[in-house]
């Protein structure tokens, strides 16, 4: 079944509240390190921007404002969606220059630091169901002037958008390579792009003539992230250690692992460093009961071992048991 990955619908948070004791008013929703939180409305932006760098052993980087030129510091939480050509994928997917929207919201010092997702072009238009329709092209300089909209064109999100192209830029056609020139008048169609590093330029690596050239690019994406879940684990948090008894959510990007888990089965699990690589030895174990809450699995373990090294909120990696 297709699905679709438009986002701020598909996170089950706990969201949390506290309370003023002068006014009784409600506190903003807050981060929580060790458990699945994602401030609403009020307390996120999301904001366009540029991909400028990125540190995969920190799992922090920057990225340009593409409104104000601002250059923005970002840490990404360990459960955050990072949502790479319309399906999920992982920091190191992401190119420097790549034009997405970061989703954040403010750290304990009030600082818009924390990032609960970064969402490619590609994402979202695929999520909304929105094309790029050509309404004019201007083949000496490479350059398309077009609309966003959804296909029937009842919802508009932009008008006279200009899509830049250079020697760089590869178009894509039933799934094959084309050429700028197969671009025509009234053709609807998708992209991927970067920024120059300067104002709000749409620079393409990508051009999408159809529905078939995105879902290859989508699939093959597919097809790196399960390799890396069976290899490197599925990521989750500790929720409750008793004993030789561990409850641990797994995160939404994880949801086909979180699918196949069931009673009795074998599993592994290990904790995992900020980076969210697995550290140390594996303990051995048996699944109690599996459940979804939405996107996130809930998982309960018995391990083989009373003494288990692990702790509530602790990042894990957990593998179905060959």
């Amino acid at each position: 079944m297709k699905r679709s990955f438009c986002l701020g619908t598909m996170v089950v948070a706990a969201f949390l509240f506290t309370t003023n004791a002068e006014d009784g008013a409600k506190a903003r929703m807050r981060i929580i390190p060790g458990q699945v939180i994602v401030p609403k409305e009020e307390a996120m932006r999301r904001i366009w921007g540029e991909l400028v760098s990125v540190d995969l052993a920190t799992r922090t980087g920057t990225f340009r404002k593409e409104s104000t030129e601002e250059v923005m510091s970002f840490r990404v939480l360990p459960y955050a969606e990072l949502l790479h050509h319309a399906t999920f994928g992982d920091l190191q997917d992401f190119r420097i220059g790549e034009r997405a929207i970061f989703r954040m919201h403010e750290n304990d010092a009030g600082e818009w630091a924390w990032l609960t997702y970064i969402q490619d072009e590609m994402n979202m238009m695929n999520g909304h169901k929105e094309y790029f329709f050509v309404d004019s092209i201007d083949r000496e300089r490479s350059q398309i002037t077009v609309t966003q909209a959804n296909l029937d064109k009842s919802y508009v999100r932009q008008k006279e958008i200009q899509i830049a192209t250079d020697a760089e830029t590869r178009f894509w056609k039933k799934g094959e390579r084309a050429n700028f020139d197969d671009i025509e008048v009234g053709m609807n169609l998708r992209t991927k792009t970067h920024g120059v590093g300067k104002g709000r330029v749409r620079m393409c690596w990508e051009v999408f003539l159809d529905d078939e050239s995105l879902l290859k690019f989508q699939n093959e994406q597919k097809t790196v992230h399960s390799k890396r879940l069976r290899e490197e684990g599925a990521p989750g948090y500790v929720d409750v250690v008793r004993g030789s008894e561990v409850q641990v959510t797994l995160f939404q990007e994880a949801v086909e692992v979180s699918r196949q888990v069931k009673e009795g089965q074998r599993v592994r699990v290990a904790v995992a460093g900020v980076d969210r690589r697995a550290l140390g030895n594996q303990l051995n174990g048996r699944v109690i009961t599996a459940s979804m809450a939405g996107p996130l699995g809930k998982v309960n373990v018995e391990v083989d071992h009373t003494e288990t090294g692990l702790q509530a909120a602790n990042i894990v990696r957990l593998w179905i048991a060959e």
